[in-house]
C-alpha cells in the first residue's frame, strides 16, 4: 500500500484522506438513519394513550422530543395540541424541514467526494504523462521499460480516484434515497398525529406500518 502511494505521488495523499473521510461518513450515517432509531413503532399510539389518560405532560412531550427524529417532529405538533390544525400543521413542518436537514447531515460531502476524486485521480495521471514527455524529450524513446513504467505510474492516481469515487456515489445515492423515504414515512406520521390529536380518526386506525 505504501509503494502505492508513494509511486502514485503526492496527489495520492489527498485522495487517501478523502476515503477515509468517506469510510467515516457511511458507517455514521449506516447507524443514525436506522429505520427504528427514526420511527420507533408505535409512536403515535403511545401518545394518543398518553393523551386519553391525561398524563401527556411538558416533561413526557420532552422525551418524546429526545427521543428519536419522528419524535422531534410530533412534539412539535404536541406543543401547539390545543390549537387548530393548521398551527399544529404549520410546526410539524416547521419542525420537520430542520429534522429532515439533519439526516442529510453530511451527504453534500459525500457527494463532493464522489466527484472531486475521479479529477484528482486524472489531474495526476496528467502531470504524471507531462513528466513522462519530458523524458522522451530528454533521453528519447530507446529505453521502453522507463516509458512503460513512467505510464504506469501516471495511471496509478486515477485507478484511486475511481476507486474512491465509485463506492462513495453508490453510498451517497443509497442514503440520499433512504432520507428521502423516511421523510415521507414520518410525514405520514406526523399528519396521522393530527388527525387524531384533532379528533378526526382513532388512533388504532394506523392506515399503514408505523
Amino acid at each position: 500500500m505504501f509503494d502505492l502511494l508513494q509511486a502514485g505521488g503526492w496527489l495520492m495523499w489527498p485522495i487517501l484522506l478523502c476515503s477515509v473521510i468517506a469510510l467515516a461518513i457511511v458507517i455514521e450515517r449506516s447507524w443514525v438513519l436506522r429505520r427504528r432509531a427514526i420511527m420507533p413503532q408505535d409512536l403515535v399510539s403511545r401518545i394518543w394513550q398518553l393523551h386519553r389518560q391525561a398524563r401527556l405532560s411538558d416533561e413526557r412531550i420532552a422525551e418524546i422530543r429526545d427521543g428519536s427524529a419522528l419524535g422531534r417532529m410530533l412534539a412539535a405538533g404536541l406543543v401547539n395540541r390545543f390549537h387548530a390544525r393548521e398551527i399544529m400543521k404549520e410546526a410539524i413542518q416547521d419542525s420537520g424541514r430542520q429534522v429532515v436537514a439533519d439526516l442529510e447531515r453530511y451527504l453534500n460531502t459525500l457527494g463532493t467526494i464522489a466527484a472531486v476524486t475521479p479529477l484528482l485521480g486524472l489531474l495526476g495521471t496528467v502531470l504524471g504523462m507531462i513528466e513522462v514527455f519530458g523524458v522522451i524529450m530528454e533521453a528519447g524513446v530507446g529505453n521502453p521499460g522507463v516509458l512503460a513504467g513512467g505510464i504506469s505510474q501516471a495511471l496509478i492516481t486515477t485507478a484511486a480516484g475511481l476507486s474512491v469515487a465509485i463506492p462513495a456515489l453508490m453510498f451517497h445515492r443509497y442514503f440520499d434515497n433512504r432520507v428521502d423515504k423516511l421523510a415521507v414515512a414520518m410525514e405520514e406520521q406526523a399528519l396521522r398525529l393530527i388527525e387524531v390529536m384533532q379528533g378526526d380518526r382513532e388512533a388504532g386506525d394506523d392506515g399503514g406500518q408505523p
